[in-house]
Parts: C-alpha cells; structure tokens; sequence
C-alpha cells in the first residue's frame, strides 16, 4: 500500500487530523521564504504532542540549501526523524559517514527529463540505508517533484508522470510529489506505484492551513488505489 506524507504543517490541529486519517509522514517545512514555513520552536512545541500519539508517523524536515550542521541542529532540537533537502544540495551531505545528517536524510530533485532524473538518481540515493533486515523499503529514497524555475516545491504544478514512471523501475522508494489533489492521487499511484505520495498546496484551504475533509480523502484515495 502506497504511503502518505501531507506536508507543510503549521498547526498542531491540522498535524492530529493528518495522523487520525492514516498519514505516514508528516513534513515541517524550515525555509523562511515558504508560505508554508514554520519557526523551529513552534515545531518543537508541535512534535512534542504528537510524540505522545500512540501512531505518531515519521516526522521531516524540509530544508533549502541549509548546512549539514544546522538540519542535525534542528534535527534534534525538534525530535525530528528524517531531513528533506529540496535545494540544491551536494550528494556528499547524504553519502558521505562523516557528515551530520549521514543515514537521516534524503534528496528531493526537479528533474527536467528521465536523463537528468536517472543522473540525479545515481548521484543521491544511497540504497544500503533504506532497507530493513527482510530487504522491505522503511524510508523514501528519493523524492521527485515538478520542475519550477523559482519555488523549492509547493508551486501546485503537476510533476511529470511519465519520468516517475520510468524512475521508479530502478529507485525502490520513490516519493512523489508535484500537483497531487484528492482527485487525481488515485490515478498517480495506479499509473506509477510509488513508495510514497506526497502533498502540501492540494490539501490547503490557504496557505499553511489545510483542509481537513481533503486531507481525509487525498489519504483515503491513495491507500485504496
């Protein structure tokens, strides 16, 4: 069954309904410019609650072109699990022993085509770490979401399909992201199978604050697909 991440909490309201409709991942996002954005002592204060949900989904965090030092800074603080880079970070922050956030993170990419998806690909998903012990995928390998010129994510373009199609042939673990709504998530996990889906801008009723009957169904959708 395909997993869930709504992203781009702001509140804790709207974090509990995510959870209580069957989210896997929730995503706080640390980048200022975002409509989305969230300061880490409010997120601190939010993760501290829902650590005390007896179903508490994986908890990331989306950074932009931030240090390895400062995503483990907040990384801890916060009590969070995994880091989501979404700018245009070096493969070392992921690959390499000696960095920070080495076995807690992963890259999502804007490709242009299959060619530049398949090269992004090689350059940052370290596979040894996302397995268990019976080889099952526990945490995305990669993201891939809709290219836009300026925004790092959250533009509400539809990513392309048809290079997620192909990606996911060779990279277990794919996140999509890029446009999905209720109304069309059933048909992106029928047509591509990804590990996961991934949502902000489709499930608000404005920026940062989501709509909780399209939070229900955007999850309902993609788990029965």
């Amino acid at each position: 069954m395909t997993k869930v991440k709504i992203c781009g909490l702001t509140n804790l309201e709207d974090a509990l309904i995510a959870i209580e409709a069957g989210a896997d991942y929730l995503g706080f996002i640390f980048y200022p410019p975002s409509k989305r954005g969230i300061d880490v002592k409010e997120a601190q204060c939010i993760v501290s609650h829902l650590r005390g949900e007896p179903n508490c989904p994986t908890l990331i965090g989306v950074f932009v072109d931030e240090t390895a030092e400062k995503m483990a800074e907040v990384l801890d603080f916060v009590d969070l699990d995994l880091a989501q880079l979404s700018g245009n970070e070096v493969p070392s922050l992921l690959g390499e022993e000696s960095s920070p956030i080495y076995g807690r993170c992963y890259k999502a990419i804007k490709p242009t085509s299959y060619t530049e998806a398949e090269a992004d690909a090689e350059w940052f998903v370290v596979s040894e770490r996302y397995f268990d012990e019976t080889k099952q995928i526990v945490v995305p390998t990669l993201m891939i979401d809709a290219y836009h010129p300026t925004l790092h994510g959250g533009s509400g373009e539809v990513s392309d399909w048809a290079i997620s199609q192909q990606l996911v042939q060779t990279v277990p673990g794919l996140m999509l992201a890029g446009g999905l709504t209720p109304d069309n998530v059933a048909t992106a996990v029928s047509q591509i199978r990804p590990f996961c889906v991934d949502v902000a801008s489709g499930v608000e009723a404005s920026p940062g604050k989501k709509d909780h009957q399209k939070v229900r169904q955007f999850i309902q959708n993609a788990k029965a697909a």
